[in-house]
């Protein structure tokens, strides 16, 4: 089995207009490296200099917020569903 991966509408274009990409199981840290991997550009999206998670991105492990979790060490089993929810900001 795999990790399906869901490619918020912002980052289609970087995985080929694919909305769902399926990558294989382990920690986070080894899902966005296979997400970046498969589709170029990922991990310099997801990940600041330092490889942390920026901020201005939200992962989930089925609906569990990673922050919460292990963070990149957060182990993601197969059949797991990984989100990737850009932040968003404003108001009026």
């Amino acid at each position: 089995m795999a990790v399906t991966v869901r490619i918020p509408t912002t980052l289609r274009p970087m995985s080929g207009g694919n909305k769902l990409v399926e990558v294989e199981p382990g920690r986070l840290s080894e899902v966005i490296s296979g997400l970046d991997a498969a589709h170029p550009g990922f991990a310099d999206r997801l990940l600041d200099d330092d490889g942390s998670m920026r901020k201005f991105v939200n992962i989930f492990v089925d609906d569990d917020d990673v922050r919460y979790l292990d963070g990149l060490d957060t182990d993601v089993a197969d059949g797991i569903t990984v989100s990737i929810i850009p932040a968003v900001a404003g108001g009026s």
